[in-house]
């Protein structure tokens, strides 16, 4: 993969610095324009000028990311190096100290953060982005992972710490849920939360991004009737494996080998449960509220465990004509890809063994948005070159791309306005 194509030209004398420090792939992905509405939208546009306008600090907060292991002074006099060096603006400016970079990050907060990431993390690939599709639908997953965070007292209550007394973590741990699209690994959902509360607690809220014309791949562990409801509110098709402990009635053998089955609503005695599985049987209508008509596709991995493990998928998509069980099967397993892109994140970009540096709760899930917006920004990179090249996202190295960015950033390749 290639270096992107960037803008070269040298901005004109005068002017403040801040004007126009930029961060290359990152400044293509979220132009100086969504980032004043964003902050517009959540009122942190400056009303004076300052030394650190809101803008540089969403670029500053996105440098971090990138420069993981980088101090405070050490990012910003990456971001602004270049720049200073052709000293042709009005005014001298130095490198703020590491307090005035922590207060320029508590007046921008989370918020224009999270808008900026709801806005700007949209769906990456097209038409001809390959292993991206499935049938005409869009494959994207849902999961969840942990973040240790640093150990103060208002991140140990805000976000808690696994396991308890003498067997809990070293570090409190932030809860990332998030939906991305399994061909491209770019994170277009998510919400962040404290490890005390599950994935179906905090799945809801990272389900927005979902469309018609998507399928929602997921783990057992993520199923519930009220989140499967939720996540077919949104339009979305869902294929998602089921435990063992939910029942799942034979209603229609069909001929690919999958079955219709009811998924019922949780607390119906057993007597309506007869009753509805009598109504699916003669192909009489369903009340939606109490079960829900779905195909389920069995198949057994025969590496996994002594005896091979079984996969039981549930799917909203009746038809095998459609979609045959063994198309759905190849579609579940790609939610793997969605494991890939968190490890992106937590060991590409922040390296094993990360701890968040941010002290407090609000800048806590700042910098996750940060993560958020740097992964996906790169990764939208990556799909625009293997869309060029005519190639699987998945054949172009990761860390690499993020090396391309990391020289934008030092070399100041583009000055957008």
């Amino acid at each position: 993969m290639t270096g992107a194509q960037t803008k070269t030209e040298v901005p004109g004398a005068g002017g403040l610095l801040t004007d126009h420090i930029a961060l290359g792939v990152l400044a293509d992905a979220f132009p100086r324009e969504l980032l004043d509405e964003v902050l517009t939208a959540t009122g942190r546009q400056e009303k004076r000028v300052r030394l650190l306008p809101a803008h540089v600090v969403i670029r500053f907060v996105l440098a971090l990311s990138l420069f993981f292991r980088d101090s405070y002074e050490e990012v910003m006099r990456k971001l602004a190096g270049g720049l200073v060096a052709l000293a042709s603006w009005e005014r001298a400016w130095k490198v703020p100290g590491p307090s005035a970079l922590t207060q320029a990050r508590q007046r921008l907060g989370v918020e224009p953060m999270r808008l900026l990431f709801e806005r700007a993390a949209v769906p990456v690939a097209q038409p001809g982005t390959r292993g991206a599709w499935l049938a005409g639908m869009r494959l994207v997953a849902l999961d969840g992972t942990s973040l240790d965070v640093a150990d103060t007292a208002e991140n140990a209550a805000r976000f808690g710490r696994c396991g308890s007394g003498p067997k809990a973590s070293a570090f409190p741990k932030a809860h990332l849920v998030a939906v991305s699209e399994c061909g491209t690994h770019a994170v277009i959902g998510a919400v962040v939360g404290s490890i005390r509360e599950g994935e179906r607690t905090l799945a809801p809220d990272a389900l927005h991004c979902l469309q018609d014309g998507m399928l929602l791949l997921a783990d057992a562990g993520l199923y519930s009737w009220p989140l499967w409801q939720r996540a077919r509110e949104h339009g979305a098709h869902l294929c998602w494996r089921i435990g063992a402990s939910v029942e799942l009635p034979l209603v229609r053998t069909l001929d690919d080998g999958s079955y219709l089955a009811l998924l019922y609503a949780p607390g119906l005695h057993a007597p309506t449960r007869r009753r509805l599985l009598r109504t699916a049987r003669a192909g009489h209508p369903l009340d939606d509220d109490r079960a829900q008509l779905v195909r389920v596709v069995e198949y057994t991995v025969p590496d996994r465990n002594p005896g091979g493990e079984l996969i039981v998928l549930a799917t909203d998509l009746l038809d095998p004509a459609h979609l045959p069980a063994a198309e759905l099967a190849w579609a579940y397993h790609q939610r793997w890809e969605h494991e890939t892109a968190l490890a992106e994140i937590k060991s590409q970009l922040l390296g094993t063994a990360a701890v968040l540096r941010s002290k407090s709760p609000e800048l806590v899930e700042q910098e996750i948005y940060g993560l958020l917006l740097t992964h996906y920004a790169v990764r939208s990179f990556m799909t625009r070159a293997a869309d060029q090249a005519e190639l699987d996202p998945d054949r172009l190295s990761f860390l690499r791309a993020v090396r391309i960015t990391r020289r934008q950033v030092t070399g100041q390749a583009a000055f957008p306005p």
